[in-house]
């Protein structure tokens, strides 16, 4: 579905994506600066320790100053945001759950790990991302669907959309997700 500028609501920050995205240095540079808070709200969805949300917040914002000729316009720079975010998000989720594992345990409590590597570990939403990453393994397809709507949380029309399906199937596999997610995740305290 082609949707024109007419249809959406242009924000500043939709002016200077377009901007940065026709390669104008100087909207990048307002852009990655008008982005930085809402990118670390963003990434505190996926990961609840506010150090590796920061962490991930700089690996999105570096990716949009990388790939921002990508942004086509086409749907809302927000959308397309979403999807770096959470990409960048599940990416730092394993890299920090890669080194946790790596570390030997401590010995004792005078020498505990350092916290930025294992705060993956006691974050409370854990097992989102690790279902995320077995639903990636085991269904691939319903992923998107998930991480659009229940942790991004665009609108269903938005989402499908992203997702490049249409509304009846992006609403059969976010089902579906949510189904087979449901059992792999922990009771909340």
């Amino acid at each position: 579905m082609d949707r024109s500028r007419t249809e959406h609501q242009v924000t500043p920050t939709e002016d200077l994506a377009r901007g940065a995205a026709a390669g104008d240095r100087a909207a990048l540079e307002e852009l990655l600066q008008v982005l930085g808070p809402e990118v670390v709200r963003r990434c505190g969805r996926f990961l609840p320790c506010r150090e590796d949300a920061e962490e991930a917040a700089q690996d999105v914002l570096l990716q949009v100053a990388r790939k921002i000729g990508t942004f086509e316009g086409r749907s809302r720079f927000s959308t397309w945001l979403h999807t770096v975010v959470a990409n960048c998000c599940r990416q730092k989720y394993r890299e920090l759950r890669r080194r946790a594992a790596e570390q030997p345990a401590p010995i004792d409590d005078d020498h505990r790990a350092d916290p930025r590597t294992t705060s993956v570990i006691a974050g409370s939403r854990l097992d989102l991302l690790d279902a995320l990453d077995r639903l990636e393994r085991e269904h691939p397809q319903l992923v998107e669907p998930l991480v659009y709507r229940d942790i991004c949380r665009l609108e269903y029309a938005e989402a499908a959309e992203r997702a490049g399906i249409p509304l009846g199937t992006f609403k059969s596999r976010l089902h579906e997700a949510r189904r087979r997610v449901r059992p792999w995740l922990r009771e909340a305290p």
